[in-house]
């Protein structure tokens, strides 16, 4: 395939090689291997326990990456349990919620259980004595303007005390060799119930969002006092862990100066995007007068409609590009800048010939049908909807933000780099793209490089050398 080009110069590179690679390469170390060369690969031992400790399961973000590295990790020999330490959403999925094919799923804290106020303060006083978990009391207290109130498993009203008593309560039973945090709660979450408990569990904190400071810059993150505290309670985590892992090499490396943590203690393993139903869920059928034969082709975009995402840059970019072509732009996801982009494309004369069908529970049917995939972020810690479009023969254009983006395309390979914040040169891209597709077969070709079963071979060389001593 003749590369697509970018706009901007080359970021991070090529995609991860096979494991096996430099640890340079592949994101340096794996807990506490050194610089240089990998440990020789260890199969796990027949029965290994590795858990995935996440919020909840559902169609995006941190549960479909949990879920994809239960399968991997089962696939891989492992005894994999996903462990979710919240109530199951009753908002809606922007795609079928994922279920870890051969995991055990361990639903703690089970909604009707409400903590007695005596068992919450037995349970501070022995908090309080360990200092990972009191250091994760102390700023959740600090974070929220009434501490603990959020809701736990739709019943207990101290939520965080309760995700730790029963995080603690897993740990201490079933002792699995390692447990692997999605989510920045999670991390805090593992590292002070890893304490509480006295288990051997390994910890191996994962890294799957920009550094908070990078997010409070652009509104997010609760503000920069907020930010600041929240990365000293991951830093304090990452120190904390006997591994580390980071979605993207980009976001390994700003993690590492960060979090004053060496580059080398960072694994940078690309996410477990690609399922083994997607390409049956990409020709499913989709029912739409837009995807008539005679009808413009179809500029799609997808993700919480919130400011990290940026859709107004694309609003802009796609009023440029209809004033050269006829296109239809669909937006798919909910959030609260919903009725500001709406009024924008009103304001842009485009409110015609722009969707925004809410969620949708199969986008990968949008993707395997548009004419192009665009990501508009202004970040991402890696930008799983890109590698799924690709998987699907969709063609993209990207935003060159950190992280994630020149990672999966290869530098401008599989797919036109645009700076971030540009509509007239994200305009041009859509055009170019749209006037010369490239190969639908090469880009199915190159999503599966982020298929699950990628993630378990990877995973079987960084995984075991952490959990020595515990499995053989």
């Amino acid at each position: 395939m003749t590369p697509a080009g970018r706009a901007t110069p080359a970021g991070s590179g090529s995609a991860l090689p096979a494991a096996g690679g430099k640890a340079g390469e592949a994101g340096k170390g794996g807990g506490r291997a050194s610089s240089g060369e990998l440990p020789p690969p260890r199969r796990a031992a027949p029965g290994t326990r590795v858990a995935l400790l996440v919020g909840r399961l559902s169609g995006g973000g941190h549960g479909r990456v949990a879920a994809g590295l239960a399968a991997a990790f089962v696939r891989a020999g492992y005894r994999a349990d996903l462990v979710l330490f919240k109530a199951p959403s009753s908002a809606p999925s922007s795609a079928p919620p994922p279920t870890g094919a051969g995991a055990a799923v361990i639903r703690l804290g089970a909604p009707g259980a409400e903590e007695s106020g005596a068992g919450s303060f037995r349970l501070l006083r022995r908090a309080a004595r360990h200092r990972d978990a009191r250091a994760l009391l102390l700023r959740q207290a600090l974070l929220s303007r009434f501490p603990f109130v959020r809701p736990y498993a739709g019943a207990s009203r101290l939520w965080l005390l309760r995700g730790l008593r029963e995080t603690a309560r897993y740990l201490e039973t079933a002792r699995p060799a390692v447990l692997y945090p999605v989510g920045e709660t999670a991390n805090l979450l593992a590292v002070a119930a890893r304490g509480l408990s006295g288990a051997p569990t390994r910890v191996i904190a994962g890294l799957h969002a920009a550094v908070p400071k990078r997010r409070a810059a652009a509104g997010g993150a609760g503000g920069r006092w907020r930010a600041r505290l929240l990365a000293r309670g991951i830093r304090r985590a990452l120190h904390r862990a006997d591994g580390i892992v980071a979605a993207s090499r980009g976001l390994a490396d700003e993690w590492a100066g960060d979090a004053a943590v060496p580059r080398s203690r960072i694994a940078a393993i690309h996410n477990p995007v690609v399922g083994a139903n997607l390409a049956s869920l990409a020709a499913a059928p989709l029912h739409h007068p837009w995807f008539r034969e005679d009808s413009p082709p179809l500029i799609l975009g997808a993700g919480r409609l919130a400011p990290q995402k940026d859709f107004e840059t694309l609003l802009r970019a796609f009023a440029l590009a209809r004033r050269r072509r006829p296109a239809r732009l669909a937006i798919l996801g909910d959030g609260e800048l919903l009725p500001s982009l709406r009024g924008l494309a009103d304001r842009l004369g485009v409110r015609r010939e722009t969707l925004f069908p809410g969620f949708a529970r199969n986008p990968f049917a949008w993707m395997a049908r548009a004419g192009v995939f665009v990501l508009s972020s202004k970040w991402e810690g890696f930008g799983n909807v890109l590698a799924e479009a690709l998987a699907c023969g969709c063609p993209v254009v990207s935003t060159d933000c950190p992280s994630g983006p020149a990672e999966i395309l290869d530098g401008g390979t599989w797919g036109r780099l645009v700076p971030v914040g540009d509509p007239p040169a994200m305009a041009e891209a859509i055009l170019a793209t749209l006037d010369a597709p490239p190969d639908r077969e090469s880009l199915r070709r190159r999503g599966a490089r982020f298929s699950e079963d990628r993630a378990a071979r990877a995973y079987a060389r960084f995984i075991p050398p952490v959990a020595v001593g515990l499995d053989g």
